[in-house]
């Protein structure tokens, strides 16, 4: 069975950053992409960047292309999302996710395992 456990949300000021990071257990970690999810309240949740099993291909959605940065070492199991020029419409819990397939995707159907989210807020 795999856990995923998310860590480093908080709150900062318009501008700032953040780096979260999401520790995996099990044996799954390295053969399968993995990706950040976000859902804001009372919206839906959303896809945020997504990165393949090796690390070499990387997905971003247009509003974090430029400030959002994820990677990953397979060594440690973990994957991390470092968050820069961050703004108010960046305030969402943030969930780690682990797909059933080494490649990025975009589709939360795709991915099996969700940590239980970490909270970004961002203050004007």
């Amino acid at each position: 069975q795999v856990q995923l456990v998310e860590s480093g949300g908080g709150l900062v000021q318009t501008g700032g950053s953040l780096r979260l990071s999401c520790a995996a257990s099990g044996r799954l970690f390295s053969r399968n992409g993995m990706a950040w999810f976000r859902q804001a309240p009372g919206k839906e949740r959303e896809f945020v960047a997504a990165i393949t099993a090796s690390g070499s291909g990387t997905d971003y959605t247009d509003s974090v292309k430029g400030r959002f940065t994820i990677s990953r070492d397979n060594a440690k199991n973990t994957e991390y999302l470092q968050m820069n020029s961050l703004k108010p419409e960046d305030t969402a819990l943030y969930y780690c996710a682990l797909a059933s397939t080494p490649w990025v995707t975009r589709g939360q159907s795709s991915y099996d395992y969700w940590g239980q989210g970490t909270q970004v807020t961002v203050s004007s």
